[in-house]
């Protein structure tokens, strides 16, 4: 680099004492220098031709994302608009099991409206899930995951997310019932007013997971959907996160997803999924009294380590 930037100004040094020699050069002192710059930029804007055409062509699949029209028009308000009426006699938690790839998040993304299946329909009170106004639809369904999304606001702000009205005292009876209440007051400086960091990043997994229970809690969501929401959690905070969930799962309809089987025990009904279909769908009683040819019982064993299974 330092040779080269040397070359460069000794040619352009000895160009001008040349032509100042012979007395052919008569230019101002300030021109030389940005005919040169300018030549310097016009040959390095030269050499990234390729990746400004990549570049180019990059942009061009971005916008074109963007001006795709969705099937599923976010701005409709077209639909019925009396769900939580209509689903309160579904008062049941059905759990999904399966290895992944099995198609069990897929069926979430349907619930939601994330996606459309191609044949047959999705029913929500024996209505087509489509008939139903879509923003509506949404606010009376949420999702837990097994990473929950926090803000890098205070607790209380990322509790109360999506619900600006909320009340203190509402607030804190959603930390209550999700087991977060003690931690919030107790374990932390400032309580509620404690800040989460990027993400969360200033509490623990379990800390995370209770408090977007609690946010979850506070909206009183007609349907609830659990993904993985105890898997990535040590068995202290996995005990209390499903302890809040059992008492949030109450008066509600509720699907999970589990691998961890003991966690979905007292669900209504478990559906083992396979390719996309259910093989299986009974309460756990009765799928354990399927006993060797029974799938479900199958996957118990292997998870209590006391049989193999292919």
């Amino acid at each position: 680099m330092f040779s080269s930037q040397f070359f460069t100004t000794a040619s352009t040094a000895l160009a001008f004492w040349h032509g100042a020699f012979d007395g052919r050069v008569n230019i101002p002192r300030a021109t030389f220098p940005s005919v040169f710059d300018t030549a310097y930029v016009i040959a390095e804007a030269g050499s990234m031709t390729n990746d400004l055409s990549k570049g180019g062509n990059g942009i061009g699949s971005v916008f074109a994302i963007l001006d795709r029209k969705s099937e599923i028009d976010p701005s409709n308000l077209w639909g019925t608009l009396d769900i939580k009426k209509k689903v309160k006699w579904l008062r049941k938690t059905v759990a999904l099991v399966r290895p992944s790839g099995s198609g069990k998040s897929t069926i979430f993304g349907l619930i939601d409206r994330f996606c459309d299946p191609m044949k047959q329909a999705v029913f929500i009170d024996r209505q087509d899930i489509k008939s139903y106004n879509l923003r509506m639809l949404i606010s009376h369904i949420k999702l837990v995951s097994q990473e929950p999304t926090l803000f890098a606001g205070t607790i209380r702000e990322n509790i109360a997310y999506g619900k600006e009205d909320a009340r203190e005292s509402e607030i804190r009876k959603a930390a209550v019932v999700a087991n977060a209440h003690e931690f919030i007051k107790w374990g932390m400086k400032d309580g509620y007013d404690t800040y989460c960091g990027e993400r969360g990043v200033q509490l623990s997994g379990g800390q995370k997971q209770r408090i977007a229970l609690a946010r979850a809690i506070l909206k009183d969501p007609s349907i609830l959907l659990l993904d993985e929401a105890t898997s990535a959690l040590d068995s202290v905070s996995e005990s209390l996160v499903q302890e809040a969930l059992e008492k949030m799962m109450v008066g509600r309809t509720c699907v999970v997803i589990a691998h961890r089987l003991s966690t979905i025990q007292k669900s209504n009904c478990i559906a083992i999924i396979r390719n996309g279909k259910g093989v299986e769908q009974r309460s756990h009683n009765e799928l354990m009294e399927l006993g060797l040819g029974g799938e479900y019982y199958s996957l118990t064993k292997v998870q209590s380590g006391s049989s193999s299974y292919q």
